[in-house]
């Protein structure tokens, strides 16, 4: 059941991507039609939210049983007393499941229209109110307190200010403007706080703006998944290499007791600057961040005992997470897809230029998880078979918890390998909507199966280097 269209991408893309899901390797394991299936089900997913919220709770300050009370509480006072449960995952258990009620498909829509910026779209979507950056256009008379129906500008085609939109624009639900036109597009204007308060969102989850900051982190399931299977122990020193904004960072250091060290890495500066926020803000004292460029990490000489930060000698670490820059497209929702083939294409160089790194930086016995939000081959799979056979030392181990399906075909990699994969397939599930009724008529096992497969696309490795050379 597809409420939005298939997720579009640029021609050349979109034709890299039809050979990758029909691949040789692919066709002649499952037939021809169930390979198309499940391309064009990927597809119809990838431009509609995950079928549930996840909140990682910050159980280094609270337990989970006692922010599940207090969320909750605070859904059912946002929800005006609907009884949507909060549940609790029986493999992850730092985690809470709200479902997400919808497509609503009977919303009456309003004169008055908000349109707002494609990234803006997706975090309505997912919960979010609309905050006047989001903003693009408004109709020529909207004022404060109007009732107004919000649409998403997908192709990034509106102009700022514009009175009217005739373009391609997709129905979020509908607000309450919380400014007037002309203080939206006033030059002395406010350029942050909300704009419009989502009272008819299309699909309802809550939001989580100022909800137990210091207890809740927004967090997709299966990045969660990753910091368990790197398993970080008290007292060890650990990398997370590509770390912004540091939600596995601070997963990382709190699965350690905030014993160790965490050093945190990313080459932007208003980057590294969140992720001191967020260690702040979820009280862990043991994350050092720097901005540093990860290829460059590697000390080629001794340093100074002073020095802290990077570049690090070899064997510097007892593991590594590589959660690699991608190229996002297991990201939900996601209607319109922007990249060119030449940016898809150029993250594999730079994901093995930072995985040959990492790997000096590692231990020997060290554990190196690698991880990505896309689903393309070339970066996931494709990056496995290299490192396999470019490095004799490293290994591929089981993970634990394995949640997600087994890796795709198309690689060469055997199925013993593929099955020490994981790789979260959105079109694992029927895309399917969810009221009320629905949901209370469902079973808790079913809800949590329907979220662990329901989520992004992510794909997880998880390797041992068993000696130095």
């Amino acid at each position: 059941m597809s409420f939005f269209p298939k997720i579009s991408f640029q021609r050349e893309v979109e034709e890299y991507l039809t050979k990758v899901f029909r691949n040789n390797e692919l066709i002649t394991a499952l037939g021809t039609q169930e390979v198309e299936s499940r391309y064009q089900s990927l597809l119809s997913h990838l431009s509609h939210p995950p079928a549930f919220t996840t909140v990682r709770v910050n159980t280094h300050l609270a337990s989970v049983k006692h922010v599940k009370k207090l969320l909750f509480e605070e859904i059912q006072k946002q929800f005006k007393g609907l009884c949507v449960p909060v549940l609790e995952h029986p493999k992850l258990q730092d985690i809470l499941l709200i479902p997400v009620i919808g497509p609503r498909r009977d919303l009456k829509k309003h004169a008055s229209e908000v349109i707002v910026g494609a990234h803006c779209g997706y975090a309505v979507l997912r919960g979010a109110h609309v905050y006047v950056p989001g903003i693009i256009s408004t109709s020529r008379f909207m004022k404060t307190g109007d009732l107004v129906s919000v649409y998403s500008d997908i192709e990034g085609k509106c102009k700022r200010g514009a009175k009217e939109f005739e373009g391609v624009k997709v129905f979020l639900g509908n607000g309450i403007s919380e400014l007037s036109r002309s203080e939206i597009f006033s030059s002395t204007g406010p350029s942050n706080g909300m704009g419009v308060r989502m009272i008819e969102p299309v699909y309802l989850s809550p939001s989580f703006d100022n909800v137990l900051p210091s207890h809740l982190f927004l967090q997709n399931l299966p990045s969660v998944v990753v910091s368990h299977i790197l398993n970080p122990q008290p007292g060890e020193r650990i990398l997370d290499m590509c770390a912004a904004p540091g939600g596995k960072t601070t997963h990382v250091a709190t699965l350690m007791h905030d014993q160790g060290e965490v050093i945190a890495m990313d080459k932007i500066a208003n980057k590294v600057k969140k992720i001191k926020q967020n260690a702040e803000l979820l009280q862990l004292n043991c994350i050092k961040a720097f901005c540093y460029d990860g290829t460059k990490a590697l000390s080629v000489e001794k340093r100074g005992d002073e020095q802290e930060g990077p570049p690090f000698l070899p064997e510097s670490f007892d593991r590594i997470l590589l959660d690699a820059p991608c190229s996002g497209m297991g990201q939900r929702p996601n209607m319109a897809y922007s990249s060119t083939l030449k940016e898809v294409t150029s993250y594999q160089p730079l994901q093995r230029k930072l995985f040959t790194v990492v790997l000096k930086l590692l231990k020997p016995g060290g554990v190196l998880v690698y991880s990505t939000c896309t689903v393309t081959l070339s970066e996931n799979e494709e990056q496995v078979a290299w490192a396999l056979k470019t490095f004799p030392c490293l290994q591929l181990q089981p993970q634990e918890p394995h949640i997600g399906g087994e890796g795709m075909r198309g690689a060469g990699l055997s199925p013993d390998q593929l099955k020490l994969l994981q790789r979260f397939d959105p079109s694992a599930v029927m895309l399917r909507g969810m009221d009320i009724n629905s949901l209370q008529d469902s079973r808790e096992d079913d809800l949590i199966s329907l979220a662990n497969k329901d989520c992004i696309g992510f794909f997880i490795a998880k390797f041992i280097k068993s000696s130095s050379k």
